[in-house]
């Protein structure tokens, strides 16, 4: 089978409706090399980079409650920081590059995924004027 390993995704496949931050970015314990009170920040098998996580809250809004938070895994050399709040805003708008998931069957007997990312930044489209769907002074065809 041609697929090995994570498979890559694009931000708008995982949340078509944004997502926003709701947690903070921590650490991941590697539970096999920790041990005796020592903790031990787990890292990514394929490239070797320590992983964080940092719980979100996807803006789908026919999900079920408890369906709406997921926990996004961040592989960086240092902890990565959300973006700003927004004002007026009671979470934080972020989006996700170099994104990938990897399936998996959870506790339950349930098929899950486990998202991992590159990078976190607030979200382009609040960073960036509105763009005109024409050239100026050409009307849209």
């Amino acid at each position: 089978m041609a697929l090995q390993g994570p498979i890559p995704v694009t931000y708008p496949m995982v949340f078509p409706h944004g997502c926003y931050v709701v947690g903070e970015v921590e650490p991941v314990k590697d539970f096999d090399a920790s041990a005796g009170g020592r903790f031990v920040q787990a890292r990514d098998k394929q490239t070797g980079e320590l992983v964080w996580q940092v719980a979100v809250m996807d803006g789908d809004p026919t999900l079920k409650p408890a369906q709406k938070t997921v926990a996004v895994k961040i592989l960086a050399p240092v902890q990565p920081v959300p973006p700003q709040p927004m004002p007026g805003l009671p979470f934080t708008p972020v989006e996700f590059d170099g994104m990938s998931v990897t399936p998996y069957v959870n506790a339950s007997g349930r098929l899950a995924y486990s998202i991992k990312v590159r990078e976190m930044h607030a979200p382009r489209q609040l960073n960036q004027p509105a763009q005109s769907k024409a050239p100026a002074g050409r009307d849209a065809a």
